[in-house]
C-alpha cells in the first residue's frame, strides 16, 4: 500500500502550487479558499481559464479542456463555492455555438510546448467529446453551488448533449465514450447509462485509438468513485484489479506519471503532479490510503 507520506513528498518536490493545494484537499487539510486563491491565477478577463491549467496546451488563451481542470477545483473544494465556477459557465455560455455545445478547441490554443493536437483540433464544430467533459463535472459541482445548478447554459447544453447521446449506437472513441458515460452517471440518467454502458468490455479497458500502446480508458478512468451508477456497471474483479494496477505504478521518487505523450519538459512535470493527486484521491475514495 503507498505511503501518503512518500506521495505528498513527490507532491511538495515536483508538483505546481495548485496541485499542492489540491493534495492538501485531497487528505483533509486543505485550505480551500487559497486553492482558489491560486486557480485564480489561470483565469483570464473573459472568465475563462488558459495559461497551461491544461498542460498540453501552454497558451495563455481559455479553452474548453482548461475549464475542465478549475472545475476540478470547484468540486474539490466542496463545500465552499466560488463565484468564479458561475462566472465560467457564463464564458462557456458566450463561446458556445448554437444548441449550446462548445467545440474540441478554441483558436489560440496551439503555441510552443502545447500539444499537435490544439493545432489541428476542430474549433468551428460542436464536440460531443469537450461538451460531456464539462457537462459532467459541472453537474457534479451543481450538487453544492446553486449559482451553478441555476445557470441557464447548464440546462441548455445539457438538452444537446442528451440529443447527440440518445442518437449513439455505441462508443465511437474511448475517451469520449468515458465522458459521455460520466456525464449519464452525473445525471444519474440510468436508462441511458444502463443502454451505453452494456457496450463496456468485461474488463473495463478500451484502447485509445492513435494513443501511445500503452494508452486506454481504463475501470477507473471511467468511475473513480465507489457507490456511483456506473461503478455498479463495472465487474468488481476488475476494479480491484485496475486499484492493484494503480498502486504498482507509483515510481520510486513516490509519484505517478499519465500514460499519454510529454509535450514539454514543464508540461510533463505538471502531468506528474496532476497525475500523483488523482492517484491520491482514487486510492483513498477506494480505500486503499
Amino acid at each position: 500500500m503507498p505511503a501518503i507520506d512518500r506521495i505528498l513528498d513527490f507532491v511538495t518536490s515536483n508538483a505546481r502550487l495548485l496541485d499542492r493545494h489540491r493534495a492538501g484537499l485531497a487528505i483533509g487539510s486543505g485550505d480551500p479558499e487559497a486553492a482558489l486563491a491560486v486557480l485564480a491565477g489561470y483565469r483570464n478577463a473573459d472568465g475563462g481559464f488558459g495559461w497551461a491549467l491544461e498542460p498540453d496546451s501552454r497558451a495563455p488563451a481559455s479553452q474548453p479542456v482548461a475549464a475542465l481542470h478549475a472545475f476540478e477545483v470547484f468540486e474539490e473544494v466542496a463545500p465552499v463555492t466560488s463565484p468564479l465556477a458561475a462566472g465560467l459557465l457564463n464564458w462557456l455560455d458566450a463561446v458556445a455555438l448554437p444548441g449550446g455545445a462548445v467545440p474540441f478547441a478554441l483558436p489560440g490554443g496551439a503555441s510552443a510546448g502545447s500539444a499537435p493536437m490544439w493545432g489541428a483540433a476542430d474549433t468551428t464544430s460542436p464536440s460531443l467529446h469537450m461538451t460531456a467533459v464539462v457537462l459532467g463535472i459541472a453537474h457534479r459541482i451543481a450538487r453544492h453551488d446553486r449559482a451553478v445548478a441555476a445557470h441557464p447554459w447548464l440546462r441548455r447544453a445539457t438538452d444537446w448533449a442528451m440529443d447527440e447521446i440518445a442518437a449513439l449506437d455505441g462508443p465511437r472513441d474511448a475517451i469520449e465514450f468515458r465522458f459521455v458515460l460520466q456525464l449519464l452517471d452525473a445525471l444519474e440518467a440510468s436508462d441511458e447509462l444502463a443502454r451505453l454502458g452494456a457496450h463496456l468490455p468485461p474488463d473495463g479497458t478500451m484502447a485509445v485509438v492513435g494513443g501511445k500502446p500503452d494508452e486506454a480508458m481504463r475501470p477507473l478512468d471511467f468511475s473513480p468513485e465507489p457507490d456511483r451508477p456506473l461503478r455498479a456497471l463495472l465487474d468488481p474483479r476488475a476494479v480491484d484489479a485496475d486499484l492493484d494496477r494503480l498502486e504498482a505504478e507509483q515510481h520510486e521518487d513516490g509519484g505517478w506519471d499519465v500514460d499519454w505523450a510529454h509535450w514539454s519538459p514543464a508540461g510533463g512535470l505538471e502531468w506528474r503532479g496532476w497525475a500523483t493527486v488523482r492517484a491520491l484521491r482514487i486510492l483513498r475514495g477506494n480505500g486503499r490510503l
